[in-house]
C-alpha cells in the first residue's frame, strides 16, 4: 500500500510541478517586450501543457487500475528544433542580457533542472516498466527545454561579452 501512495505523491508532484512551470512561462509572455522572448516562453508554456495533460491521464489510468498506461508515442511532444533555433537568433537581437527576459531564462533555467532531478531519480527508483518509461520521458523532455534554455543564456552572454569588450584578446 505504501507503493501505492508513494507513487501517486509522485505522479501529484509532478502534475503540480507542471502546472507551476505552466503558470511561470505564461506570466513571462505577458510581461515582457520582445515578440521572440514572448513566443518562447509561450512554446514552453505550451509544451508544459501537454505534460499535464499527459501526466493527468497516467493519474487517473492509475488510480483505476493500479498501473501505468503503455508509454508509445512520444514523437508529438518532442520539441521542433528548427523553430527553437530561428527563435533564439531573433531573440539575441531583440534582448538585454542583463535584463527582465534574461533573469526569466536564468530562473527558468533552475526551474526545468528541478524537473529533470525529480523524474530521473524517479525513473532510477521505480520499478514499473511503464511507470520507468514516463519518467524517463519527461526527464528527457524537461532537458530538451534546459538545454535549449541554456544555449539561449551563452548566446546572450557572449553578446554581452563582445559589447563590453570583456574578451581578454
Amino acid at each position: 500500500m505504501m507503493e501505492t501512495k508513494s507513487t501517486t505523491d509522485i505522479l501529484k508532484e509532478a502534475i503540480l510541478l507542471e502546472q507551476r512551470g505552466k503558470a511561470f512561462y505564461s506570466n513571462i509572455a505577458a510581461q515582457t517586450q520582445s515578440e521572440a522572448v514572448r513566443r518562447i516562453f509561450s512554446i514552453i508554456a505550451g509544451e508544459e501543457e501537454q505534460h499535464i495533460l499527459f501526466l493527468s491521464n497516467q493519474f487517473s489510468h492509475y488510480q483505476k487500475h493500479k498501473a501505468f498506461t503503455e508509454i508509445s508515442d512520444k514523437a508529438d511532444l518532442a520539441p521542433d528544433e528548427v523553430s527553437r533555433q530561428v527563435l533564439t537568433d531573433e531573440m539575441k537581437n531583440q534582448i538585454s542580457a542583463a535584463g527582465f527576459e534574461a533573469a526569466a531564462i536564468s530562473a527558468a533555467m533552475d526551474f526545468e533542472a528541478k524537473a529533470v532531478e525529480l523524474y530521473s531519480g524517479r525513473a532510477e527508483t521505480a520499478t514499473d516498466t511503464n511507470e520507468k518509461a514516463m519518467y524517463l520521458m519527461l526527464a528527457q523532455w524537461e532537458r530538451g527545454h534546459q538545454k535549449w534554455l541554456m544555449r539561449i543564456d551563452k548566446d546572450l552572454r557572449e553578446q554581452v561579452w563582445y559589447d563590453n569588450n570583456f574578451w581578454p584578446f
